[in-house]
């Protein structure tokens, strides 16, 4: 088999969780910035983790650190309720098992909002690498992240696929010289139309596992 790695992407990916993080972002630039932010506008803010977009982008510096922190309070408190576990996605990761694939994650997560959604998506025992948006100094879509993640696997770039549902995931995978899936099997996925072509793209997780 061609591929002995396959990397993912999680927000939007792996996990349906980004109801959770506008939510979360939502309640804390409302309550220490009085400001609404628009869906938009918080894209427009992702790339460094979730710490990182509140250090950037809060207004309210003296109160930083009790927004970070009211920040992960928020997203697992609230997680339950905006974020429901996929059967699809924990059969997709069982068929790549099977097939003795090695699996990764590559974020821009945070350590900490990444593993509470693990936790309570029941991905936690599935994957051998994460590497998460505070274990890089350089987000997505540089390619710091994937190579990383290689690194720890001792697999080649030829033999990974990397599959995302941004611009930004394709960029990374291209400047890691892996293959690159683009996805947009989940309903909040960042969107359905890439810039940047990636080698494979996928609406459905179905169609995705007939290339094992």
């Amino acid at each position: 088999m061609k591929y002995k790695a396959v990397l993912f992407d999680f927000d939007g990916t792996l996990a349906d969780t980004l109801p959770v993080c506008f939510y979360s972002f939502q309640t804390i630039f409302k309550k220490y910035d009085g400001r609404t932010l628009s869906k938009k506008e918080m894209i427009e803010m992702f790339g460094p983790s979730e710490t990182g977009i509140i250090e950037q982008n809060l207004q309210n510096k003296e109160k930083m650190t009790e927004a970070i922190e009211d920040y992960y309070s928020c997203y697992e408190r609230e997680h339950c309720n905006l974020v429901r576990m996929n059967e699809e996605i924990i059969y997709m990761i069982e068929h790549l098992r099977k097939r003795k694939i090695s699996i990764g994650i590559v974020t821009g997560k945070a350590r900490k909002s990444l593993e509470i959604s693990l936790k309570h998506l029941f991905l936690s025992e599935f994957y051998k690498v994460a590497i998460s948006g505070d274990d890089v100094v350089n987000p997505k879509p540089h390619p710091e992240g994937i190579n990383k993640a290689l690194k720890v696997l001792g697999i080649s770039p030829q033999n990974t696929l990397y599959v995302g549902d941004s611009n930004a995931d394709i960029e990374a995978g291209k400047r890691a010289d892996v293959e690159t899936a683009g996805v947009n099997w989940l309903i909040n996925s960042h969107g359905s139309a890439f810039t940047i072509k990636p080698d494979y793209e996928f609406s459905s997780i179905t169609d995705f596992m007939k290339i094992f």
